[in-house]
């Protein structure tokens, strides 16, 4: 049995333990980055909006990891298969990035005379403003996205590290409409909010070294009412809770275990263009997942290691609602992920 947070109180104790583990539908637990009693450079703080359609796609990232800060523009081109992205650097952030320790409200801003990101939440509307010279060739990013109708509820969830307070605080708010243009190698890209959407990824916590996880998510229509959902595991005592959900039209539906099938070769390494499967111990996430593309990306600088394989692609399959209501999926566009880290 998934237990779920239902009270606004602190997300931890005096002792800088979580106080109660498990998931909610809105962001009840109050987080406060001076109430962490672990060592500061242990702390990870980071803001990932990812907007698409069945086209194209640009994911946006802000993090304050402490000892390191990290600023990232992607851009993803379905229909053409090729994808971009190019990340800045900063040594020991530790916070100064000030990143909002609440997803309701506040903005951030970084940047340099090379780039600059803008994240505004206000009235109602989330405005992704980025620009970062030589994107690709000599040529820039450069894009202002608007973000409509957020959900009433979204997927959060606490989960403790089986060490003494470490912690994973984490919203993921799908389904949101979007809006804007950005402009790659001097093309625009149109997202219209008919048919393009976002999710934010909010995360603060305090990590363990060495982890991996696995992330799946999609946003889109079903018979014309928005639709989407999260899976994923791999980190952390989950025992509480696991965070998969679906949404649909504005509500969340509690999902218990999902299990991910991703094909291997001979030698056992994942071939992650093939079709992958998922599914559930319950009947109720049963989808076939066929990529497009793999965002794949390995940064290896001797004690610090981030292996990413972030697949977009289509769910083809069904998802049954707390009511027994069944959603049938075709080709809706996500992705699903596999990231190791050593950080």
């Amino acid at each position: 049995m998934q237990h779920e947070i239902t009270k606004q109180a602190p997300l931890l104790d005096e002792q800088g333990n979580v106080r109660e583990a498990g998931f909610a539908r809105k962001l009840l637990p109050v987080y406060n980055r001076g109430d962490i009693k672990a060592n500061g450079l242990r702390i990870k703080e980071w803001d990932y909006y990812l907007v698409s359609n069945d086209h194209y796609a640009v994911a946006l990232t802000i993090s304050d990891n402490s000892y390191i800060g990290f600023d990232s523009i992607s851009f993803m081109h379905f229909d053409e298969c090729w994808h971009e992205t190019k990340s800045i650097m900063q040594i020991l952030t530790m916070g100064k990035k000030n990143l909002p320790s609440s997803s309701v409200k506040g903005d951030i801003e970084t940047g340099n005379s090379k780039y600059r990101m803008k994240f505004t939440n206000r009235n109602g509307k989330r405005i992704l403003d980025f620009h970062m010279e030589k994107f690709i060739g000599d040529t820039p990013v450069t894009g202002q996205i608007i973000l409509t109708d957020e959900p009433e509820e979204s997927m959060v969830i606490v989960t403790p590290f089986n060490k003494k307070a470490h912690f994973y605080y984490n919203q993921k708010i799908n389904c949101m409409r979007a809006e804007g243009t950005v402009t790659v190698n001097r093309k625009d890209y149109i997202f219209s909010p008919s048919d393009s959407f976002a999710v934010l990824d909010w995360g603060r916590g305090v990590w363990t070294y060495k982890n991996t996880w696995y992330w799946g998510s999609a946003s889109g229509l079903a018979d014309g009412v928005p639709f989407g959902f999260n899976i994923g595991y791999g980190f952390g005592d989950t025992s509480a809770a696991t965070e998969n959900m679906l949404f649909y039209n504005g509500k969340t539906h509690k999902l218990s275990n999902v299990y991910w099938h991703i094909p291997l070769n001979e030698k056992g390494k994942e071939e992650y263009l093939k079709p992958w499967s998922f599914t559930s111990d319950d009947g109720r996430f049963e989808m076939e997942f066929q990529p497009i593309l793999d965002r794949a990306a390995c940064i290896n600088a001797l004690v610090l290691k981030s292996d990413q394989h972030q697949v977009f692609g289509r769910f083809t399959g069904k998802a049954v609602l707390d009511d027994g209501k069944v959603i049938s999926v075709k080709n809706l566009t996500g992705f699903a992920e596999k990231v190791y880290n050593r950080w």
